[in-house]
């Protein structure tokens, strides 16, 4: 968890990935960043993401973010996911992660907060 001078920020992976975490965190005002699982469900998000792009690869990736509510079964209600799909030169599919996240940030910052080491 880390502490800023207004709020508590937590981050997490897929490990730590439970309703009962969320309704937590979001009752206690706590933002977070959290990987989850993929499933066939949010891939249907991102179906329009998961074609190679047009073109000759540029040796840099090429980073597409999406973010969308869902639903899960065990859920009472919707939260937002963003996905991060990264097209990297010489492979085949694309590299894909999901993060359940309460931020209101744009998604290319929640995904760095999630990813900082």
């Amino acid at each position: 968890m880390i502490r800023d001078k207004r709020r508590f920020y937590f981050r997490a992976d897929a490990a730590t990935s439970s309703p009962d975490v969320y309704e937590y965190l979001e009752d206690n005002n706590i933002l977070y960043a959290i990987r989850i699982s993929a499933n066939s469900r949010l891939y249907d998000h991102i179906d329009h993401l998961m074609t190679r792009p047009v073109g000759r690869p540029s040796a840099k990736p090429k980073v597409l973010y999406r973010d969308f509510p869902y639903r899960a079964g065990s859920w009472g209600r919707s939260r937002r996911i963003i996905a991060k799909v990264e097209w990297h030169q010489g492979e085949l599919f694309p590299r894909v992660g999901f993060i359940l996240t309460n931020m209101s940030a744009q998604a290319k910052k929640v995904v760095r907060f999630c990813t900082k080491r």
